[in-house]
């Protein structure tokens, strides 16, 4: 018996790395917002470099330890799925983040703090989520959150119709007006890569539920 716990108990790492993951995601939130209420006209992108590290670092490592792990937590396929998931959570931020800081002198005026909120919210839900897969999954706590994740992705839909308004009523300014809207839609991304991750959350609950 103990030689079976053992053998099993391994698959546990698993939980761990993933919840690893789920906060590096939100540590980039978290410094996009910091960076945008400071700012700056030089931002630094330490922190999404840290945290992008992080989160590449915990993606090759929950790889590795597939590999050498006979026996998983999880499904094999579905830890491979949340992995990539949250994964692109940062690498998008920090996208946004380097494009932010290369025009951040002429953004002064644009704001956009309250897709960087709701980023932040998203992947809140998404620590919650993963969370939530540790020792045994209560499917209706596991909705509510997969209902709000749906709602903040939703309202970010509607939020971006607003901004398309306003950003498209001033077009003396062509070239800042196509920077504007990158941004505003790779804000849009990382929620919806939120939302993603989010989706395979719930499919993982309701199959071990």
């Amino acid at each position: 018996m103990f030689s079976l716990q053992t053998i099993f108990g391994k698959g546990d790492k698993f939980y761990g790395l993933l919840e690893a993951s789920a906060e590096a995601a939100l540590l980039s939130a978290r410094a996009l917002g910091t960076m945008l209420a400071e700012g700056a006209e030089t931002p630094a992108l330490d922190q999404f470099r840290v945290a992008r590290k992080r989160e590449k670092d915990l993606f090759a490592q929950i790889n590795l330890e597939l590999v050498n792990t006979f026996v998983t937590a999880l499904e094999r396929e579905d830890i491979e799925a949340l992995a990539g998931a949250l994964y692109k959570i940062p690498k998008t931020v920090e996208k946004f983040a380097e494009r932010h800081a290369l025009f951040a002198d002429r953004l002064q005026e644009v704001d956009y703090s309250s897709q960087a909120a709701m980023l932040e919210r998203a992947c809140d839900v998404i620590v919650s989520m993963v969370g939530e897969l540790r020792g045994g999954i209560k499917l209706d706590v596991m909705h509510a959150l997969n209902e709000r994740m749906q709602s903040i992705e939703s309202e970010a839909d509607r939020l971006l119709l607003d901004l398309y308004g306003n950003l498209f009523s001033d077009s003396a300014d062509a070239a800042g007006l196509m920077v504007r809207k990158d941004l505003f839609e790779l804000l849009e991304k990382a929620i919806d890569r939120c939302r993603d991750a989010g989706n395979v959350i719930y499919h993982i609950a309701l199959k071990n539920s």
